[in-house]
C-alpha cells in the first residue's frame, strides 16, 4: 500500500512481528487469498499484530519518536501467544480476514501500556477510537478484498484449522519509507528475573 505523506512528515506504527516460521505460514495464507480471491495488498505488509495504529508526525521529531519508543515502560515480561484459527471483520465497505490470536491479559496490558505512553508523550496526535477497544489480529486479506470475494473466502477460512504459538519477547517500531514499512527499532520485554 502506498501511504500519502507530506515530505516533512513521517508515518510510524508499533507491532509485534512473529518469528520467521510463523511469518512464512501467515504469508502463505495471504498468497492463497491473492491467488484465489484477487486480494494482493496484504502481501505488501509483513505479518504482524498491531499494538499502536499508524500515526503521522513531523519529520523533525523523528529523534523524539525513537527516544520515546526506546523508553516506553511496559512492565511486561515475555509471554506466549497462541494463534488459533481465523477471524473476520465483516464490513461490506472494508472486509478484513485475519489469523486470530487468542486474547490474553498480557497482550492487552502491553497494548494498553504502549497506548497510554503514546497519549502522554503525544497528546496532540489523535488516537483512533478503535485502539481503546483492542482486537488483536494478523491480517491476511484486506483493502483490495471485494466484499463478494470476502464472502467466498470466509466460507473457506471460518472453520479452517490453524494453530501455532510463539513467545512475545519484543515489539517494534516501524516507519514507512513511501513504498513499504521498515522496522526501525526493537524494544525487548523485561524478564521478571532481571527486574
Amino acid at each position: 500500500m502506498r501511504y500519502l505523506q507530506m515530505p516533512d512528515t513521517c508515518l510510524y506504527f508499533i507491532a509485534i512481528i512473529p518469528p520467521e516460521d510463523i511469518s512464512a505460514e501467515v504469508t502463505s495464507f495471504k498468497q492463497e487469498l491473492a491467488d484465489t480471491y484477487n486480494t494482493k495488498k496484504a502481501l505488501r505488509v509483513m505479518p504482524h499484530i498491531t499494538l499502536k495504529a499508524p500515526f503521522t508526525i513531523n519529520a523533525n521529531r523523528d529523534a523524539e519518536v525513537m527516544k520515546w519508543f526506546l523508553n516506553i515502560e511496559t512492565n511486561s515480561p515475555p509471554f506466549e501467544t497462541i494463534l488459533n484459527g481465523f477471524g473476520a471483520f465483516d464490513n461490506p465497505r472494508n472486509p478484513v480476514l485475519f489469523v486470530k490470536p487468542e486474547v490474553s491479559a498480557a497482550m492487552r496490558r502491553l497494548q494498553k501500556d504502549i497506548l497510554s505512553a503514546f497519549k502522554k508523550q503525544f497528546p496532540n496526535i489523535p488516537v483512533h477510537f478503535h485502539e481503546d477497544e483492542f482486537h488483536p489480529h494478523m491480517t491476511v486479506g484486506y483493502r483490495d478484498l471485494a466484499y463478494a470475494e470476502f464472502e467466498k473466502a470466509w466460507v473457506v477460512f471460518k472453520d479452517r484449522e490453524y494453530k501455532s504459538s510463539f513467545t512475545i519477547d519484543s515489539f517494534c517500531l516501524l516507519k514507512h519509507n513511501g513504498e513499504h514499512w521498515k522496522v526501525t527499532s526493537y524494544k525487548t520485554l523485561a524478564n521478571k528475573d532481571t527486574l
